[in-house]
């Protein structure tokens, strides 16, 4: 039986601004990682439905790389989010306080390319923004990342696949056969649905913010995609903490 232990946990309170590294957290049935994606930052050529919408419609990584290196807290009592980037210093806000936007606008303006649509609105949709159109969980496994790290000759960062769930445990590129298994992570279960095929914005060292290893290139050569990952949904409560055993079931 494959199996190993939970090495990292993520998650993105803002979409594509920030990160947070968490020590545990608990899972529900049917919903993403508790606050991963709560709200996103709608552009001014948005098209928005009710409840989720594609990626497409917000800033993000992909098309604003400076980006990547926005780091995160959450207090989630408060609702309030705190952000830093090396070069804008940080930001104290509550993303759902109308009054907290033009200055969370003025914060992020410079890391906007003069050339993309400009962020005008931040928005959430009762469940996490992925870009899965299914409320899931982002499972990755450290050997392929230490795989795809030695093929390009570049130490890469998990942080750069903005994932949930890092696993050891499992060969590089083993994940690749659990489509439609179910994994057993601490006291949760997961069922894993499909392959995450990735964008530019893995390509972007999220310390500094700067494109400087072509992931997508160095996927596409090795194995004919650009498919890094797996979504997953949550098919059975249980917290889950860094170390926990996983086992697929």
């Amino acid at each position: 039986m494959t199996g190993g232990r939970l090495v990292q946990i993520t998650r993105h309170p803002i979409k594509g601004h920030g990160r947070e590294d968490l020590a545990s957290v608990r899972l529900l049935a049917g919903a993403c990682l508790p606050w991963d994606r709560h709200w996103a930052v709608a552009h001014e050529a948005a098209k928005l439905t009710d409840g989720w919408s594609p990626c497409m419609n917000f800033a993000r990584g992909a098309k604003a790389p400076a980006l990547m290196a926005i780091e995160s807290t959450l207090d989630e009592g408060t609702a309030t989010v705190t952000l830093h980037h090396p070069d804008r210093g940080e930001i104290t806000l509550r993303p759902d306080d109308p009054a907290d936007l033009p200055r969370f606008l003025d914060w992020l303006e410079p890391l906007i390319p003069a050339s993309r649509a400009r962020p005008t609105r931040i928005v959430s949709a009762g469940r996490g923004m992925t870009d899965s159109d299914f409320p899931s969980v982002a499972i990755l496994n450290r050997a392929s990342l230490a795989d795809l790290s030695a093929r390009m000759g570049h130490d890469l960062s998990p942080h750069r696949f903005r994932g949930n769930l890092w696993l050891e445990g499992a060969a590089a590129w083993a994940e690749w056969d659990w489509i439609g298994r179910d994994i057993r992570i601490g006291g949760a279960i997961l069922r894993i649905q499909e392959r995450i095929t990735r964008c530019v914005a893995t390509t972007v060292d999220p310390n500094t913010g700067i494109s400087d290893a072509d992931t997508l290139a160095a996927l596409d050569a090795a194995f004919g995609h650009q498919d890094f990952g797996l979504y997953a949904t949550v098919v059975q409560d249980g917290d889950i903490a860094l170390g926990d055993d996983w086992s697929l079931t």
